[in-house]
């Protein structure tokens, strides 16, 4: 089973943290989650003050890590099948991804412990930019794979 990950975070560095992170499987079901506790606003770059923040939900979605990394294993925990990571950004969105997904030292049994490059994929595009908002990002990289395509991973 594919998920399409897609992050959102402070700014393009190696100190990069994480605002949000959503998954969107191929059959559907979505995780998505605001982290309250790992970033600050002026850990942000201009781009994510004004581009990201204002789009995050907050309520419900807005969590303290430890929340958070238990909501996102609990949602891997319910899949029966081994999961494929799906990203466009494996060096920042994987990296992230891993942060959150690892607890005291252990992976998810059920993940593999390495991202797919959705940029290595054959996927159909109408040319729109991203809005730079987690889930919604992660659900326009999953419409970019046709049924077909999806079938053969």
């Amino acid at each position: 089973m594919r998920l399409f990950l897609d992050c959102e975070f402070t700014k393009l560095s190696a100190t990069a943290k994480l605002i949000s992170l959503a998954l969107v499987a191929e059959n559907g079901r979505e995780f998505y989650v605001e982290l309250l506790d790992t970033w600050r606003e002026e850990d942000c770059s201009d781009f994510v003050i004004e581009i990201v923040l204002p789009q995050l939900w907050g309520g419900g979605n807005a969590q303290p890590i430890i929340r958070a990394r238990t909501a996102l294993l609990d949602y891997l925990a319910s899949f029966d099948e081994v999961l494929e990571i799906v990203t466009d950004a494996p060096q920042y969105d994987w990296e992230l991804f891993c942060e959150l997904a690892y607890d005291n030292g252990t992976w998810p049994r059920n993940v593999r412990n390495y991202p797919t490059d959705a940029t290595t994929l054959d996927a159909s595009s109408d040319g729109a930019p991203l809005p730079h908002h987690a889930l919604l990002d992660a659900r326009i990289i999953a419409s970019m794979f046709t049924e077909s395509d999806l079938k053969k991973g």
